[in-house]
């Protein structure tokens, strides 16, 4: 801690270390919470002067933050990721006693427009999946191109199991439960769960792990063959776990080149697991244990039915629908 830190850089603090070390919340959420958190410290510390206490703070500061936050530029999501984190921080602090009432509460969320990401057919995603194979290779050696197997397996992953990107990356070998037919992740705030591991996922997987330990052998790393991380970086470099941000560059080139919207993200192979299981009939709870969703609504949000599948299901059902 500095030497003129405040009450507010304490408190910030100590609330963080809540988060990594109780709560076992994900290195990304600590980050986040992190910058959210000591950014509006030093606004009130700005504020209210360096020797004020946060039992001085109240609704109408929270209120004048998030209105110089749209004065930076900031766009409404932002602040509401903002609000969450002060909210939470000021829940931990009236659980502490260390003040009596949370002034967050009295502050209303900024309002959100509901844009859900346009989500591929299931023709679309089943032809870009079927046109990926060995022959794919290409000639550049750049980390998002170069390891078709690795590269489908991360496709039918994704899309197959319906996981997160972090979710995904973090998939140890000793995590593939081959005989239940099953995937262990670790989901936010590091829950686990299991989720099913298709035929074709499971198909590529094994085409692309024999690669897999070749390649550590060669690069004289033999204590990760038999359980280290699943998906591997191109060059084996650290501990040779991709990176998230690998995985975003891999699925948004192999979507391009497969003539998919430019939007396409590992989220949106995400939302498209739930959305065509929801089509084909899937049972929304069970769709919800697969996502590893805390809510049911966060569930319905993820796999709305599109306008054109309920004019669907009106033609094919309503009697003076023809």
């Amino acid at each position: 801690m500095k030497a003129d830190a405040t009450q507010f850089d304490a408190l910030a603090e100590r609330f963080l270390a809540v988060l990594e070390n109780e709560r076992n919340a994900s290195a990304h959420t600590v980050r986040a919470y992190r910058r959210e958190v000591g950014n509006f410290a030093a606004y009130l510390a700005a504020t209210l002067g360096a020797e004020a206490t946060v039992a001085t703070v109240d609704h109408l500061h929270i209120r004048s933050y998030l209105g110089s936050l749209y004065e930076r530029g900031l766009t409404k999501a932002s602040a509401a990721r903002a609000l969450a984190a002060v909210r939470s921080w000021f829940k931990w602090l009236a659980k502490e006693h260390t003040i009596e009432q949370n002034p967050a509460t009295l502050v209303s969320t900024p309002k959100l427009p509901h844009h859900l990401p346009r989500v591929p057919s299931v023709e679309e995603v089943n032809g870009l999946l079927d046109s990926m194979g060995a022959a794919d290779r290409a000639a550049t050696k750049d980390e998002a191109a170069a390891w078709p197997e690795r590269d489908r397996m991360i496709f039918e992953l994704l899309y197959g199991c319906g996981i997160r990107n972090s979710e995904l990356v973090g998939i140890d070998l000793g995590d593939i439960q081959w005989k239940n037919d099953a995937i262990l992740v670790r989901g936010k705030g590091r829950k686990q769960r299991y989720v099913p591991l298709g035929d074709e996922a499971a198909r590529a997987m094994r085409a692309y792990l024999p690669l897999r330990e070749g390649r550590l052998r060669a690069a004289g790393k033999l204590a990760l063959v038999a359980d280290g991380p699943l998906v591997m970086n191109l060059r084996m470099r650290g501990a040779c776990r991709l990176t998230t941000r690998s995985v975003g560059r891999i699925v948004k080139r192999i979507a391009l080149d497969r003539g998919l919207a430019s939007d396409v993200h590992p989220h949106t192979l995400r939302h498209a697991f739930g959305t065509h299981m929801l089509e084909e009939g899937a049972d929304l709870r069970a769709i919800q244990e697969m996502l590893g969703h805390e809510r049911l609504s966060t569930t319905q949000r993820y796999t709305h039915l599109t306008a054109g599948q309920v004019q669907r299901v009106y033609d094919e059902t309503h009697p003076r629908a023809h």
